[in-house]
């Protein structure tokens, strides 16, 4: 049985990275953007792990991505917020159709 490396890791989190963007740029619908968003900072920590675990028993990744794991909590709280105020205001999630969000 061949043995999970870095690399593996890496890919791992590439593929993570290219759906979250891909999610953020193509799609309108605000909830999915948030997905994306999501998608992109799990590919963050999964670098962090992989680096923090393939360069000894240093800790520092592990803090880093504790330290993202609480800030996407807290973004995803505040981006939800605003989507259901949007929601309730436009009965729309949709970035395309909310064009009056200066008023």
């Amino acid at each position: 049985m061949p043995e999970v490396g870095l690399t593996h890791y890496l890919v791992v989190s590439i593929v993570l990275f290219c759906l979250g963007l891909l999610a953020l740029v193509t799609r309108r619908n605000a909830v999915l953007m948030l997905m994306g968003i999501e998608f992109i900072l799990n590919a963050a920590n999964i670098n962090l792990i992989a680096f923090s675990r393939f360069q000894g028993l240093n800790l520092d990744g592990h803090v880093f991505a504790l330290f993202v794991i609480i800030l996407a909590a807290a973004e995803a709280a505040v981006a939800l917020a605003i989507v259901l105020h949007i929601y309730r205001m436009y009965n729309t999630v949709e970035a395309d159709q909310i064009a009056n969000l200066k008023e």
